[in-house]
């Protein structure tokens, strides 16, 4: 792929990291135990469990923007580094939001035929929470178009260089 493709697409993942922490930031920010449990009484552990995955894909996020400041930044474009970012990024980030490690939420595949949601939580949430994630849900999805190259291209080169 080209140098200049490369760096678009980085370009593009950086703005798009760069509203996806402003969005998490702003919801941890404003969010607490108590106050979800006063929205919506429900579950106190699973509650805890949700804000424990919208805080590791804040994490997840942050570092991935912050590779992307640091790459875009150089004064000649590693590709390979940019290939390798985009490839963690779209494993880190992307597969967080649609099929957390924890199982609190996951993606209903057959919803993007719908036009609905794809978004289903494994039980009775808040619906600050039910609204984040369906905020962030068409931008993650048209990221993870973008980058679904490098789930094959980049792991294909890694077993050719072995």
């Amino acid at each position: 792929m080209a140098n200049t493709m490369v760096k678009s697409q980085l370009e593009d993942v950086r703005d798009f990291l760069v509203t996806t922490v402003n969005t998490l930031e702003d919801f941890l920010n404003q969010t607490t135990l108590n106050s979800l449990m006063e929205e919506e009484r429900g579950n106190e552990a699973y509650y805890r469990t949700i804000l424990s995955n919208v805080r590791k894909l804040l994490v997840y996020c942050e570092e991935g923007l912050e590779a992307c400041v640091v790459i875009l930044q150089t004064d000649t474009f590693p590709k390979g580094a940019a290939e390798k970012t985009l490839y963690r990024i779209y494993h880190q980030c992307v597969e967080e939001f649609f099929q957390p490690k924890t199982d609190a939420w996951f993606e209903d595949s057959r919803a993007a035929y719908t036009g609905r949601n794809s978004i289903k939580f494994q039980e009775k949430v808040p619906e600050t929470v039910v609204n984040l994630l369906k905020g962030l849900e068409g931008s993650f999805q048209s990221i993870r178009e973008e980058l679904e190259y490098y789930e094959t291209d980049y792991r294909t080169k890694m077993i050719q260089s072995k």
